[in-house]
């Protein structure tokens, strides 16, 4: 095996989501890009400090779930019903284990409980009730349903049905989730995605956040990522696994594989959306076909930049 990456080496790379140019004010992105920052330094300080890519990713997501700026935690949009349902998942690159949540309404941080599922369980994917069981026994947080009301993502919704109804077609909002993907100095992977989903969706409508090798994939061998976008489009194509797939047996750059999946395959189905990926020795990409993404990266040689 080729070694992953010189020693001493890390990278942080996050995103906020995808999605249509936004008519925020500048005090308002000005509030997007502290929160970004705020997590990036969270991460980076883990990875500095020789701390593993994996714990890096999991404090990245709790602070932007945190937040009720972003569609994942506090502030996950609500479904057709009124309620939040929210996913989540995180995968090791070096064991290739992985952990994910669907359908959860109580937990205050699903990627924590993604990874509690990883680490604590024998499976991958836990849903709804049984999920939240499981986050209760391992002493995560449970708050009630209500700590992720938010007037914005209520607000939202209540468009969305009012669009439905003088259309007569069903509408959802696709709105922004977050992710992180990292390699940390022993030349390890990680990557891990959280959402509400979509504005206005069905009950029990699960996306591709928490399907791993759909929305989050990390493989040492070749690279980490994590994607925002239209779920459907992501799990038919099995896009994060698809990159690692493109990269390990046809010998494309991660720039090469990243750009043919959103720019060309998905864009061709009429696809929306981006994802963020790092490679085994570092380099990152960062495609989007949609008008805006929230993202930022830093790394151990000091560069850093939020954008959207």
């Amino acid at each position: 095996m080729t070694p992953a990456a010189p020693s001493g080496k890390w990278v942080l790379v996050i995103h906020g989501g995808a999605g249509g140019r936004s008519s925020m004010t500048p005090a308002q992105w000005q509030q997007y890009e502290n929160k970004l920052k705020d997590a990036m330094n969270t991460g980076a300080d883990i990875l500095k400090n020789k701390g593993s890519a994996v714990d890096a990713v999991e404090a990245v997501i709790k602070v932007l779930e945190d937040s009720p700026l972003f569609n994942a935690g506090k502030g996950a949009v609500f479904t057709a019903e009124g309620k939040n349902e929210m996913d989540a998942s995180i995968m090791d690159g070096k064991s290739l284990k992985a952990g994910a949540v669907a359908s959860v309404t109580t937990i205050k941080n699903p990627i924590s409980a993604a990874r509690a599922v990883m680490d604590r369980s024998k499976h991958v994917l836990l849903i709804g009730a049984g999920a939240e069981k499981f986050a209760g026994d391992q002493g995560l947080k449970i708050v009630d349903p209500s700590y992720f009301y938010t007037k914005e993502r209520w607000d939202e919704l209540q468009k969305a049905k009012e669009q439905q109804k003088s259309s007569g077609t069903d509408t959802v909002k696709k709105h922004g989730t977050v992710g992180a993907v990292a390699l940390d100095q022993a030349g390890n992977l990680a990557a891990g995605t959280s959402t509400g989903g979509m504005t206005n969706k069905m009950k029990g409508r699960v996306g591709d956040s928490p399907i791993i090798g759909a929305g989050t994939y990390a493989n040492n061998n070749t690279c980490a990522v994590s994607c925002t976008g239209h779920g459907e489009y992501f799990i038919r194509n099995v896009v994060a696994y698809d990159i690692s797939a493109l990269m390990e047996y046809k010998g494309l750059s991660l720039e090469e594989a990243t750009r043919y999946e959103v720019m060309e395959k998905l864009k061709n189905q009429g696809a929306s959306g981006g994802l963020i990926a790092v490679d085994k020795n570092g380099n990152i990409a960062i495609p989007f076909n949609t008008e805006m993404m929230f993202r930022g990266f830093i790394n151990s040689d000091g560069k850093t930049e939020v954008s959207h």
